[in-house]
């Protein structure tokens, strides 16, 4: 009798579906990213744009333009879709936004974006920073142009207060997603409490620009999207926004769906609609995508 062979069948490897051409970034390389890296370093300095993966890093580091993310480099919350690194963070250093005006300098910035991480730990030491950096700017770098993405302080007005006080030309805060995701994707905040962050900063000076950012591709729906553009637009929020939420790792939330060019283009035109004096709407629009350039849209 012929002996049995056993055949070992290997099971089928699935290969990720590639990336469409809209979605792909440019590679970070060249001279001037090098350099800012290197100048990020000299000062101890983080940037959200490596803490957070930031798929633009490559065209704007180009441009010798970064977000430069103060109060260290790990947070408080365990937000679902963020790639920055959680637990006990370590006591706020002061000096640092002497040395985040040097790099400001340095670079010869003319648009400088100052964003953090959350601080819950300390909400009026994170305050306190803000309003020292967007100081230590208007000394070292007389005629930049600042924009600060703050965290909610978890509603605290003095803590808000203080940064507006400080003289930011846009403030930044993002609602990031729809209520009804909030749980997942946003551990620890509100929906209601963020829009009064923005509302609370226009009520203190109706000259600051307030800003806001959504990702999308997170299950929301159409139609919950554009009620939270209309919130924002009821606070008077003058920039909007909107870029595809790409998950980082397997650590973060799962993306649902990825949104077209045209699809962005849509909501773009929705927004504009409703008031807002400057959509960026984009596959791989993250909030301080051209930053430099929202800011000067006339009113």
């Amino acid at each position: 009798m012929a002996q049995t062979e056993l055949v070992r069948i290997e099971p089928a490897r699935q290969q990720p579906a590639p990336k469409p051409a809209w979605l792909k970034a440019p590679a970070p390389v060249g001279e001037d990213y090098h350099d800012l890296k290197r100048l990020a370093r000299s000062l101890r300095l983080n940037t959200v744009c490596e803490s957070a993966q930031c798929p633009n890093i490559g065209e704007c580091w180009r441009h010798r333009t970064a977000t430069f993310m103060i109060l260290g480099n790990r947070c408080t919350r365990r937000c679902g879709f963020c790639a920055v690194p959680k637990g006990r963070p370590e006591a706020i250093d002061f000096d640092e936004p002497r040395r985040v005006a040097e790099a400001v300098s340095a670079l010869g910035l003319g648009y400088a974006v100052i964003t953090s991480v959350d601080r819950d730990d300390d909400l009026m030491g994170g305050a306190r920073a803000f309003a020292l950096v967007i100081g230590e700017i208007r000394r070292q770098a007389p005629g930049c142009r600042v924009e600060v993405l703050i965290p909610d302080f978890q509603g605290n007005r003095e803590a808000i207060r203080m940064v507006v006080e400080a003289g930011p030309e846009v403030l930044n805060h993002n609602l990031e997603s729809v209520p009804r995701l909030y749980p997942a994707v946003r551990s620890g905040a509100r929906y209601e409490r963020s829009l009064e962050v923005l509302h609370y900063a226009r009520e203190l000076n109706p000259a600051v620009v307030t800003k806001s950012g959504v990702m999308v591709g997170l299950g929301e729906e159409t139609s919950e999207l554009l009620e939270v553009f209309r919130d924002l637009a009821a606070v008077d929020c003058g920039i909007l926004t909107i870029g595809q939420y790409l998950r980082p790792s397997r650590d973060q939330l799962p993306m649902a769906r990825l949104y077209t060019p045209g699809e962005f283009a849509e909501l773009k035109v929705e927004a504009l609609k409703m008031g807002f004096r400057h959509v960026e709407s984009g596959p791989l629009v993250r909030s301080s995508y051209h930053a430099h350039l929202q800011s000067v849209t006339p009113a």
